[in-house]
This record gives structure tokens, C-alpha cells and sequence, in this order.
């Protein structure tokens, strides 16, 4: 192909020019004709296939604007080194983004002052976009609402965006979920740049993407959703508090304070000649204080080899069946799965090697990341997940009380004490087994299970009310707005009967 003095991209057959074997030719393919000046208008001038061959759908009895038209602001997040310390504000990244939500918890921390904070603390209503990530990844979006039992200010980093909105034309709700919608994603990801290591979305381009303007009414139901599992999801992770401080006080840690000191002195003997470690991490006084707590549990304790299950077993998947591949970004701070993709066995990455069944618990090996725990529900059961986690379960232990355990600060910090490596620090397997494990009392094994199993039912209303949400989006867009609200009356009815 090429563009032509009339400005047209053309295609030329090498015989003399026949009509009908040309759109013979074209039928069936991914082939648009566009004029040079249509190029030109394109803010980046884009003249990549996938930005044009991409069918778009307009519903023609709906109203469209710009997203860039209904914004009133869009900002960069911080560019900042991250600590995991607690030390300085608390932080969002793309993998603390899930279902159309911001998580009611982040990992890492920016140490900045008050003055540069204030233009990054995040408020109510404020919609995040992940402008740069793997393709898959790039786009994800949320919004953030603050938890009201937590009183701290967040901040975002730097490959987030943030996009408020003109609340007379669009609630940030509705472009929240019109992002999350199929028709906001295949736009987004045909505007994605992709190099070999990252994909980039330049948010002038989401600003030129055209959004459908919903009734305030539709608007105002879709917010409603929108609060509600958020609220939904707070009770959970309120739920799965009350199991966590049963496991710290029947440990004793619930006031407990390790030592911070960083020094500490050992003799070869006791160090090197006994553990094959030289690293100084390893030898922190806080672990030592740890390790001091689970050894003195009044019940006893184990070695995770001994009262675990490990099973680290390769899994060869065939070339034409489906699986659900569990990766890292997949698992949440609340011990919950989400936006798993389903893949043929062709399509997996090689690390996709551990079929995981009801009940194990999924443990990430990988320094910074210890803290990614599941319990495998019934939903995921001979799913595949990558070596990226230690899939484990136990005779001794019920899974969510398990879960727990490995999600505790005791045990984190145990791992921590175990990782080794250089360009990525992992717990070795040999490590791992050797972790101490309390053996709960099964009184308190029961009363953790009842917990987390109600946790895990309002994080299930949680998905069940986002996708509602998207899916009455996409028939407003599909149809109209009536069918939509339509669907949103049937839903309400359905989950009032329910409760």
C-alpha cells in the first residue's frame, strides 16, 4: 500500500484494475481505506493498522462528546522511589487496582513532604488510569473511595492518571465503568503502543476517545452500584480484620514490637557454618524476635513440611483446552482472585505450571510480593496459576485458617527472613519448608473459617454488582436506555430476594 497524490491510501494489484476482484480481496480482511487528511486530524497522527481497522460502535440515537470535553482535570501521580516500611504517605499502583475499584489497602509507601503530597492525595470520586503496563494490563482503571476507618491520605504513582470530572455531564462513576466496559476497552487498547518490555496509552489519546452521554437518571443508579459495593467490599475486608486480630491475639501479637535494630553480631558458628547464609538481612534481630513467638506458642507448632501438602508438581497443559491462568496482579490485598484470563493451553506463558483444586492456599515466592495469598475457591478449581506462587494445603490446618497464617506480619516477615538471590529474591522451596507453623487450637481454626468465608460472600456481591453495572453500560450502548434500566429493575428485584 501507499498514499497516493489524491491523498488515499490505495492498494495496486500488479494486473490492470478490476473492481470486483478488488473488494473480493478486501472482504474478510482487516483493511480500512482512509484519506490522508483523516490521518492528519488524528491528534498523533496515527497510522498504525490496529488504531484504524478497530470497529468502533456508535449507537446513532445517543449523544457523544469527548472524554476530553467532560474532564476538568487529568494529572499525572508522583514519580517517586517506593518503600515498604510504612514510612511516608501510602501509595497506589496499577496492581492495586481491581473490578472497577481502588483496593482499601496498598503495599508500598512515598516518603515525601506535606507541601509536594497535597497535589496527589487522592479524594472521593477521583478515577485512576493505568496509562502504561503490559498490554493486557494497560488501561485498567478504578475509583477511589475513601475507607472510613482508615483516616491516612493516599497518594498514586506516576504511570497512574487521574481524571475528575464535569459532574453536570458525566459522573466520574459512569466513566469508571464506561472505561471498564467492552466498548471504553477496545478502544483503549487500540490506541496502546507497544514496545518488547511495556505498553503505553498517552492519556491525550483516551481524551479523544468518544463517550455516550447517559441520562443523569441512568448516571445516578450506576453511582449507587457503584457505592454499594464499595461499601460491600469494606465489610469484607472488615470481616477479614476480625480474623486476622483473633490469629494476633491468640499468638500474642497483638501489642507485640520487634526489635528495630539493624545490627547484629554472630559468631561463624552461629552463623555461616550453620545456616550456609552471609547476608545481613537474614540476620536481623526483629526475625529472631519473630521466630522466638511462634516457637513459644502455647499449642505447639510444626515445620511447614511436615504438617503442609507442597505441591510444586509441573502441570503440562494441551495445546486446545481452556484454562484460567492465575498470575500475580490477579491476586488482591484481600486474599480475593479477579480478572483472571481464560487461555488456551497455546496461549499460556511457560511459568503457567501448578493446577491448583478447592482448598489449596497460593503463596507468592517473590520478595515484595510475599503479602499475594489466596484460598482457591470452587470458582477456581483446576485453574493454572504461575511458579511464581507455592501452592499448599494441609490436614492440620482448614484453608482459610491457613490463609490467614500466611498473611500474618509473623509469617511475612519469616518469609522475608528467607529470601535470597540477586536480580530476583525469592524463598527458596528448602526455605520454605522450613517455616514454623502455629497448629491453632481448632475452636479458633473454626471461628477464622466463619470470618473469612463471610468475607469472601460480600466480596462475591461485590463482583456481582460491578458487573451489573458494566454489563447495563454496554445494553444502554447496545440498545438504549430503557433496556438498561430495565435490566438494572430485574437485577435490584433478583438480589433483594436473595438477601
Amino acid at each position: 500500500c501507499r498514499i497516493c497524490q489524491k491523498g488515499k491510501i490505495k492498494f495496486f494489484l500488479n494486473s490492470p484494475f478490476d473492481k470486483e476482484k478488488y473488494e473480493r480481496l478486501l472482504n474478510g480482511l482487516e483493511v480500512r481505506e482512509i484519506s490522508l487528511n483523516e490521518v492528519e486530524k488524528n491528534k498523533d497522527s496515527r497510522v498504525d493498522s490496529q488504531f484504524w481497522t478497530t470497529k468502533i460502535y456508535y449507537n446513532q440515537h445517543l449523544d457523544y462528546k469527548k472524554i476530553g470535553d467532560i474532564l476538568t482535570k487529568s494529572q499525572y501521580g508522583i514519580s517517586i522511589a517506593m518503600n515498604e516500611e510504612g514510612i511516608g504517605y501510602p501509595i497506589y499502583r496499577m496492581n492495586e487496582i481491581h473490578n472497577l475499584l481502588c483496593d482499601l489497602e496498598v503495599d508500598k509507601y512515598a516518603d515525601i513532604a506535606l507541601k509536594e503530597a497535597k497535589k496527589f492525595i487522592l479524594k472521593d470520586g477521583d478515577v485512576l488510569f493505568n496509562r502504561t503496563n503490559s498490554f493486557e494490563w494497560v488501561g485498567r482503571t478504578g475509583i477511589y473511595y475513601k475507607n472510613e476507618l482508615d483516616d491516612r491520605d493516599y497518594v498514586f504513582a506516576s504511570y497512574l492518571v487521574r481524571f475528575n470530572t464535569n459532574d453536570n455531564i458525566i459522573l466520574p462513576e459512569y466513566l469508571n465503568i464506561f472505561l471498564n466496559c467492552k466498548y471504553g476497552v477496545l478502544d483503549i487498547k487500540r490506541r496502546a503502543r507497544q514496545s518488547i518490555n511495556q505498553t503505553n496509552v498517552n492519556p491525550e489519546e483516551v481524551k479523544e476517545m468518544q463517550i455516550p452521554i447517559l441520562s443523569m437518571k441512568l448516571q445516578n443508579r450506576l453511582k449507587e452500584f457503584l457505592i454499594s459495593a464499595s461499601n460491600k467490599e469494606k465489610k469484607s475486608k472488615g470481616l477479614y480484620y476480625s480474623a486476622e486480630k483473633l490469629l494476633l491475639s491468640e499468638l500474642g501479637l497483638e501489642n507485640f514490637n520487634p526489635s528495630n535494630e539493624k545490627i547484629s553480631i554472630k559468631t561463624l558458628k552461629e552463623s555461616f557454618l550453620k545456616t550456609g547464609r552471609l547476608d545481613s538481612e537474614y540476620y536481623q534481630p526483629k526475625y529472631d524476635d519473630y521466630l522466638k513467638k511462634v516457637l513459644s506458642y502455647k499449642n505447639g507448632y510444626e515445620l511447614l513440611g511436615k504438617c503442609c501438602i507442597i505441591k510444586d508438581k509441573n502441570f503440562m497443559p494441551k495445546d486446545d483446552e481452556e484454562y484460567r491462568y492465575i498470575e500475580l496482579a490477579n491476586v488482591r490485598s484481600n486474599a480475593q482472585i479477579t480478572d483472571c484470563n481464560i487461555l488456551l493451553g497455546k496461549e499460556l506463558p511457560t511459568r503457567a505450571r501448578r493446577k491448583v483444586n478447592t482448598g489449596d492456599v497460593i503463596v507468592s515466592s517473590i520478595e515484595g510480593s510475599l503479602e499475594s495469598c489466596a484460598l482457591i475457591t470452587e470458582e477456581y478449581n483446576n485453574s493454572l496459576c504461575s511458579t511464581g506462587f507455592y501452592v499448599v494445603n494441609s490436614e492440620k490446618l482448614n484453608s482459610e485458617s491457613l490463609l490467614t497464617v500466611f498473611k500474618s506480619s509473623l509469617i511475612l516477615n519469616l518469609m522475608k527472613k528467607g529470601c535470597s538471590g540477586t536480580i530476583l529474591t525469592n524463598i527458596a522451596k528448602e526455605e520454605f519448608a522450613k517455616l514454623p507453623i502455629p497448629l491453632l487450637k481448632q475452636g479458633v481454626q473454626d471461628e477464622i473459617a466463619s470470618y473469612i468465608k463471610q468475607s469472601m460472600g460480600y466480596s462475591k456481591k461485590v463482583k456481582e454488582l460491578l458487573e451489573i453495572s458494566t454489563k447495563s453500560v454496554e445494553i444502554a450502548i447496545d440498545k438504549d436506555e430503557q433496556t438498561a434500566q430495565n435490566f438494572l429493575d430485574r437485577q435490584t428485584l433478583i438480589a433483594y430476594y436473595n438477601e
